[in-house]
């Protein structure tokens, strides 16, 4: 008898894919399906996330509401980055907890469910090689994992902690995959990695010579896909060779993640990131003098330990030279095992509050100003979704469009024209 499965994900889209590899591993090898309601469920999961405070402070507050409000034998078990680092504290801390599996973990979940009160968060265990079960029918888009962990050292970071050491997948697995997705229906695949375009540096087996440029290359040679995406690529390793194939190769489209995070190059060094102010600008003019069209979106810290007034203006600065399509921009946060967090006291919080109003408030003057732009002229939308009486979609550049039609757009790529403007909507007309 089949019994169900209740799964609630945080954090970023590495996160989202592991919840994705758990399902597909229960329901193919014990018999579980998923549902919604939390409270039918046999099995409750919380795949968690540790890169801010916020979420992680979050966890046990969930922990004890789905303990009191599940139906009875129920288990409870607490996947992802948060699992990795806090390991057998969380079983100490909450009896309702019956087993924790971390990051570099989840290719144990069939395993671990059958087990009581267990921690089992190996940051070197390696699955890079382990090909996991997948779902009968393939989603319009889809993620697949290129590799596992990073070896980068920022100092502000904790998923070297939580997802342990860098480790490329085998491309022959990744091309497979794509491959059976493609045929399955995908368009659109996502690659992921911790540092994406770092690919290829190091694998756990044998392995021909092979690097991200390359990569793309030969997923590029499916039949099917359409779309090839990835996140996030590190602003180091943006060569000039990948460059030159993410403009030429009409499958990649024209929009990227470029994490910033801070534009003074004293704040950088502190963060250890391992490029400066000037280099981020140079990939940024590189790429934009062969595609004009390139949208490029980002992550900002606010408030890093020691940053001052000047630095934050440089920061506005990059803002204003970018004009980022998107923008995610947090507050400091000091997590557990950073060298960042030993510098942290607070006494800038306000200061840094201030900040991160002020660079979001410009943001989103300047997304305006580039929204207004867009009048009149044609994007190729991927339409994914119907909501509220309008076909929804993403253009090549990363734009969300809606249009209307009598026809069903789900799946089908159509040139769209901006009509109008409706706060911050592109609204379209089908060519």
């Amino acid at each position: 008898m089949s019994k169900k499965l209740f799964i609630e994900t945080f954090g970023c889209a590495m996160n989202e894919r592991d919840s994705e590899h758990i399902i597909a591993e229960l329901e193919e090898k014990e018999n579980y399906t998923l549902t919604k309601s939390f409270n039918e469920a046999d099995l409750i999961l919380i795949n968690t996330c540790s890169v801010r405070e916020k979420p992680e402070k979050k966890l046990f507050s969930e922990i004890g509401y789905y303990a009191k409000h599940k139906k009875e034998g129920a288990k409870i078990g607490i996947c992802g980055c948060s699992a990795s680092h806090l390991g057998e504290e969380i079983l100490k801390r909450s009896r309702f907890v019956d087993f924790v599996l971390g990051a570099r973990n989840v290719s144990k979940i069939s395993q671990i469910i059958h087990e009581n009160r267990v921690a089992w968060v190996d940051i070197d265990y390696d699955d890079s090689s382990y090909v996991f079960s997948q779902t009968p029918n393939s989603p319009l888009k889809s993620m697949i994992n290129i590799s596992v962990g990073c070896n980068k050292q920022c100092s502000y970071c904790i998923v070297p902690h939580t997802r342990g050491k860098e480790v490329s997948i085998p491309a022959d697995l990744i091309l497979a995959e794509a491959q059976k997705r493609a045929q399955n229906g995908t368009k659109e695949i996502l690659l992921l990695g911790q540092n994406v375009n770092h690919y290829g540096k190091y694998f756990s087996i044998p392995h021909r010579p092979m690097n991200f440029t390359q990569l793309l290359r030969e997923i590029s040679e499916i039949e099917g896909l359409e779309r090839i995406r990835f996140t996030s690529p590190h602003p180091l390793h943006m060569d000039d060779e990948f460059i030159q194939e993410f403009a030429s190769n009409p499958k990649i489209p024209k929009a990227i993640h470029m994490p910033l995070q801070s534009g003074s190059t004293k704040i950088l060094q502190k963060m250890r990131r391992g490029y400066n102010k000037e280099w981020f600008l140079n990939r940024v003019a590189t790429m934009r003098s062969l595609i004009p069209e390139l949208a490029i979106g980002t992550d900002i810290i606010v408030g890093f330990p020691g940053e001052e007034r000047e630095d934050f203006l440089e920061t506005l600065e990059v803002l204003e030279q970018v004009r980022f399509d998107t923008l995610y921009s947090f507050l400091y946060s000091p997590r557990p095992h950073t060298e960042a967090a030993k510098w942290f006291d607070g006494k800038k919080q306000e200061e840094a509050k201030e900040h991160l109003n002020i660079l979001k408030e410009r943001h989103k003057e300047i997304l305006a100003q580039e929204n207004a732009k867009q009048l009149g002229k044609i994007h190729e939308v991927l339409f994914e979704s119907f909501n509220e009486g309008f076909f929804e979609g993403r253009s090549g550049t990363n734009k969300l469009i809606r249009t209307q039609s009598t026809k069903n757009l789900i799946g089908e790529i159509c040139e769209v024209k901006i009509a109008e403007l409706r706060g911050s909507q592109l609204i379209g007309e089908l060519l």
